[in-house]
């Protein structure tokens, strides 16, 4: 038996709030986290909770905005 795998297109699904800079953030216990989701192909997702391993929040935010470059670059909505 062969099975075939496809790489599958992996999207960054959040919600910029130009409101609230801290959107996707939550301090936990002094250090801050970064939560999103990802989608795939087939409309599968994936929740994503990951420490940014600081104590400050302009570095998480910084951290945040540069994680969400990579994964998506240019692919944010608005809110």
């Amino acid at each position: 038996m062969t099975t075939t795998t496809e790489k599958q297109s992996i999207q960054l699904a959040v919600r910029i709030d130009a409101a609230n800079p801290l959107h996707h953030l939550w301090n936990n216990n002094g250090t801050w986290w970064c939560h999103f989701t990802l989608h795939n192909d087939s409309y599968q997702k994936q929740r994503v909770r990951m420490s940014l391993r600081t104590n400050d929040p302009s570095k998480a935010m910084r951290k945040r905005d540069l994680l969400f470059a990579r994964l998506s670059p240019a692919k944010h909505f608005a809110a």
